[in-house]
């Protein structure tokens, strides 16, 4: 359908006017933006009567046969993910709305940004897919670089290599897998996977670039800088969909495209989700700068997705999908609600805060609620799906389970240690900031509406992604 191709064509051609609009109408970029991501928002819906949101499979425009570049698919896995993608964009326009410095080139990058992730999830061609996947590291590359803090040179060219160094991966293994079966998409290669001789080769190169943009331990490091010296739009987009890309890339072409390496690697890569949610959670705890906390608290939460994918359980993967859309909720929410804090306090420091709950009472019930939705509490998003991934884990690897339940507990510690720290207790420094402004304030809300729906009605993604996640699951031999 016309209108999947054009959820990746809009915010591409709106981003080509953003630069030259701006040089003579400097507010005019920030509108052409939002009218970029509410289009998004509109095509999306028109996509509902072809069963999109039941976990259908909806194709875009059949430009020039089977082995056309521009050949772009959804079904229940990529669905959520795209859903999670606009939604974010939204949230990312808002978040900038106040930029000042260059915002034509800003909201040019954002924009060139959007495309590409919402590309990356619904590439059916693997040449497209690796296109939008390493197009998505320049914008992301130049946000932090050019609208960043103090070290943001460091953070973006550390995000650089990084992420450059997986996108290499990336292309070694899509090169094998291609010439190995002779086709050049998606769903063609998982056919044709038999012919694939190396299996084992071929999933660890792509489970490298994949793990790496998780982030999984030890190849997080980038993360922290990334998150701490980006702009708040990008730390949103970053934290929103970003590391979604790893997720989404092991589920929908690494387990299916070379299911017999994968079962040789399930230990491993549990094994690097458990570390991932104790190293996270246990460094997070310890964080004095309030941004920090939160992008150490993603590797944490990231470990749960590794972990939940490498049963190859299709309830553990659903679980994977729902606790990808809820950090990316939860996360691009507190990301969000710092940025703020920070344009009025020019800290992140949590020892200069304090009474925030006094000072600034709607920011303060914002970030309580953001946080304890990071934490876990029922009913809100970041429970169902980490729940399920615990009960997952102990029927594919028994009292492993343990040592999760020290990441939750931890997880709870360091929450409610950045609610004590800036919220609770007596004024600290800062004590004349103004509050959230209604825009803001609404921005906030759009996300904890978001957040409550998903805690009290995860099936919205479950429902739509478990015929794609079973299907995975057969692949691998774990059907049910």
């Amino acid at each position: 359908m016309p209108a999947l191709d054009l959820i990746v064509i809009v915010p591409l051609l709106l981003a080509v006017m953003c630069s030259p609009a701006g040089s003579r109408w400097p507010e005019s970029p920030r509108w052409i933006a939002l009218a970029a991501v509410v289009t998004q928002v509109g095509l999306l819906l028109a996509l509902v009567p072809s069963g999109i949101f039941s976990g259908a499979s909806v194709a875009g425009v059949d430009v020039a046969g089977a082995n056309a570049v521009w050949a772009l698919r959804t079904d229940g896995l990529s669905t959520p993910l795209l859903a999670l993608t606009v939604f974010m964009g939204m949230v990312a326009v808002s978040a900038s709305w106040g930029v000042t410095t260059r915002p034509g080139p800003h909201f040019t990058l954002l924009l060139l940004l959007q495309a590409s992730v919402s590309a990356v999830f619904i590439a059916e061609n693997v040449v497209l897919f690796y296109v939008a996947w390493e197009s998505a590291l320049i914008p992301m590359f130049l946000l932090i670089a050019g609208w960043g803090s103090a070290n943001a040179r460091r953070a973006s060219m550390k995000f650089l290599v990084y992420t450059f160094a997986g996108g290499a991966l990336l292309l070694v293994a899509l090169l094998v897998a291609s010439l190995s079966t002779g086709s050049v998409t998606i769903s063609a290669m998982v056919q044709g996977r038999e012919g694939i001789e190396s299996s084992s080769l071929v999933f660890w190169l792509l489970a490298g670039a994949f793990l790496i943009k998780l982030p999984v331990v030890p190849v997080h490091t980038w993360l922290p800088d990334a998150h701490t010296e980006a702009p708040t739009a990008g730390s949103i987009m970053l934290a929103g969909v970003l590391l979604k890309m790893g997720g989404y890339g092991l589920m929908r072409v690494a387990l299916p495209v070379a299911p017999e390496g994968f079962l040789g690697a399930q230990y491993v890569l549990a094994a690097l989700g458990v570390v991932g949610i104790l190293w996270g959670a246990a460094t997070a705890l310890v964080q004095t700068d309030l941004k920090r906390l939160v992008a150490y608290s993603s590797v944490a939460h990231m470990g749960f997705v590794v972990l939940a994918v490498s049963t190859g359980l299709a309830n553990a993967m659903s679980a994977a999908v729902l606790t990808m859309v809820s950090h990316g909720l939860v996360a691009g929410m507190l990301f969000y609600l710092v940025g703020v804090l920070y344009e009025r306090a020019h800290t992140r420091e949590l020892s200069r805060f304090g009474g925030l709950g006094s000072v600034t009472p709607r920011w303060a019930v914002a970030f309580v609620f953001a946080s304890l939705a990071s934490a876990g509490l029922p009913a809100l998003s970041g429970f169902p799906g980490e729940f399920v991934t615990i009960l997952e884990t102990y029927s594919a690897y028994g009292w492993t389970v343990v040592a999760v339940g020290v990441g939750v507990v931890l997880a709870a510690a360091y929450n409610l240690r950045a609610v004590r720290a800036s919220v609770q207790g007596p004024v600290g420094e800062i004590a004349e900031i103004g509050d959230l402004d209604p825009r803001q304030s609404a921005t906030s809300a759009l996300f904890a509406a978001a957040i409550v729906t998903l805690g009290i009605a995860p099936w919205i993604v479950v429902d739509i992604s478990h015929g794609a996640v079973q299907a995975i699951a057969r692949l691998v031999g774990a059907g049910s």
